[in-house]
């Protein structure tokens, strides 16, 4: 007969190595945070090409897709081998990939760069215009008090000085290399940290350019081979879970984020349209900034108004007032009309949440824990959900929320919610 008291101790025994195995572990890494937190920023820095490759490989998926479906229904007539019209579609979706990559970044060079050096020189030889205009104001501001006009004039004076000189000096002249390109031995002559960075992202940037092909032709297998692995590891009815989840969570990153990138394509458009209607400077330039910055959610329209403000502001105070109206309503046709039209419900977060998951992640991640903020907090909301689900049902209690506002206690041998009075 078999001793279900010896199998208690044996739970216990195992049940308590585990908890000091745990705890162990927790005083390590407090112990030892921060050679943990730098061995996890080499890690991270060491996988950077494979992240890149991996978000680029999930952003151009759709175009692969749409180039292998169209190969491959295109072919049958023509080749009755599934196995080769399959490479031969691979093959045409990783062309039209890179072709649209390419055009997209050959497009945004071509537009930018010559923008952002003319805008600059211009603001650079109209700068003394501007100088005495702050210095004029600053003269009307501080008439009354003379001791105070004397001292801030004349370090407005210093400052203004310095910052003509390095533009004159450093600034325009490296634009007119880079321009150029007439001058690389200079350039690389006076190579820093900077130009180190640069360099690391091109390669980071490279090497995830050959992962995303991999990534994009290999995507189908990988998929398989993760499934397998759930299903040799997991019960079934658990396995089905976590996969349905996955999908889930594909679901929403690829409908937030995609949709998210074609609204400010559409943002950044109406805006160069609207700009060159109202003949505000830097058309071009602004408009891309305000397309880039409004793929983050909430924060992203006040990050590109701002700086765009000030260009525009050091052309024309007058302009500048009308360039914040423009925006103030291209943002809220977005937040009001265009964003719900293409990004509908897709994750289901009340304006807080999206708001504390752009803080929270921004703060923890940077640039790109702002991009993923949305989507990452409703696919924890969506586990919370179903986790909260699971409990409830077990203990045969209510899902809907309402039913917990002013909840009192709910009574333990009826299950009847009581309320207050």
């Amino acid at each position: 007969m078999k001793d279900h008291k010896f199998d208690r101790y044996i739970y216990m025994g195992i049940t308590a190595i585990s908890v000091i195995v745990a705890a162990t572990i927790v005083v390590f890494l407090f112990v030892e945070r921060k050679a943990m937190m730098a061995m996890g920023r080499r890690i991270l820095t060491v996988l950077t090409p494979i992240i890149y490759g991996a978000v680029m490989a999930f952003l151009f998926s759709p175009i692969y897709n749409m180039g292998m479906r169209w190969t491959l229904n295109s072919s049958k007539r023509i080749c009755k081998s599934e196995k080769m019209r399959t490479a031969v579609g691979g093959a045409v979706g990783t062309a039209a990939s890179l072709a649209f990559l390419a055009i997209i970044i050959l497009s945004l060079a071509k537009m930018i760069i010559p923008q952002l050096y003319s805008s600059i020189v211009g603001i650079v030889n109209t700068m003394p215009v501007y100088f005495q205009n702050m210095y004029d104001w600053l003269t009307d501001l501080f008439a009354n008090n003379p001791p105070l006009e004397q001292a801030v004039l004349a370090a407005y004076q210093q400052t203004a000085a310095a910052f003509q000189n390095w533009a004159s000096d450093s600034l325009i002249p490296n634009l007119q290399n880079l321009e150029n390109l007439q001058s690389l031995e200079k350039i690389l002559g006076g190579v820093s940290n900077g130009v180190i960075n640069i360099f690391n992202l091109a390669k980071n940037l490279l090497i995830g350019l050959i992962v995303m092909v991999y990534l994009l032709n290999i995507k189908d297998t990988l998929s398989a081979q993760g499934k397998k692995l759930v299903y040799a590891l997991l019960p079934v009815r658990a396995a089905n879970g976590t996969v349905e989840e996955f999908r889930y969570i594909h679901r929403v990153f690829s409908g937030f984020i995609i949709g998210k990138l074609i609204d400010s394509l559409i943002i950044g458009v109406i805006c160069f349209i609207l700009m060159n209607l109202f003949k505000l400077p830097f058309a071009l330039l602004i408009s891309v900034i305000i397309g880039v910055t409004n793929v983050i959610p909430f924060f992203g329209p006040f990050i590109g108004a701002i700086p765009s403000a000030v260009l525009v502001f050091l052309i024309s105070p007058k302009q500048c007032l009308y360039f914040v109206g423009l925006i103030l309503l291209l943002q809220q046709f977005d937040g009001n009309i265009l964003g719900p039209r293409i990004l509908g419900n897709s994750t289901g977060l009340s304006s807080f949440w999206v708001l504390f998951s752009i803080l929270l992640f921004g703060g923890l991640f940077g640039f790109v824990g702002m991009i993923i903020a949305v989507p990452v907090t409703a696919v924890i909301f969506d586990l919370l959900s179903k986790f909260q689900g699971h409990f409830l049902r077990k203990k045969k209690l209510s899902f809907d929320t309402r039913d917990y506002m002013e909840l009192k206690k709910v009574d333990e041998e009826s299950g009847r919610f009581i309320h207050h009075q």
